[in-house]
């Protein structure tokens, strides 16, 4: 028996195109050829490839995208301290100057030069910056403590 040069398998795919013609033939049709998958396997490589690029790729991506995040805050921050030391040291200088001493000591302490007359108004209608309509609340402590012991003592 000579050796045949195709193998078994092949000589079936050719009966069954074979076959195939014979049925398209007869039913009037054009006979096509068999269709060939358009993936091959340098294509599937390259797309296997590309994948664990981007697989690969994510997470440093998403590091660095996160950390430039933190160093914006970070410079925001930094920037607003700044802010905050500039105007403390503003502050320090006003403190250095003896007139804007005495203005505060007057306005928060209440203290008067030798041979002024000092008034304080009990009502509250003296300081424009009360409001006229104060509850326990927005008194000091011991403003409602004395109110309470004057209550008692009226009976209330």
């Amino acid at each position: 028996m000579p050796a045949d040069r195709f193998s078994t398998a092949t000589r079936l795919r050719a009966l069954g195109a074979q076959a195939a013609e014979r049925v398209y033939r007869a039913r009037g049709g054009s006979v096509r050829a068999p269709r060939r998958s358009r993936l091959t396997g340098r294509a599937a490589m390259l797309a296997l490839v590309v994948c664990s690029l981007v697989v690969a790729l994510a997470y440093p991506m998403r590091q660095y995208v996160s950390q430039r995040s933190e160093i914006a805050d970070q410079r925001r921050q930094a920037e607003h301290a700044r802010e905050q030391v500039k105007r403390l040291r503003e502050q320090r200088a006003r403190w250095q100057d003896p007139a804007y001493i005495e203005q505060r000591a007057r306005e928060h302490l209440h203290f008067v030069r030798p041979g002024e007359t000092g008034y304080t108004v009990r009502d509250g209608t003296g300081d424009a910056r009360r409001p006229t309509d104060r509850r326990p609340a927005d008194r000091a402590w011991y403003q409602n403590l004395w109110d309470g012991v004057d209550s008692a003592d009226r009976g209330r």
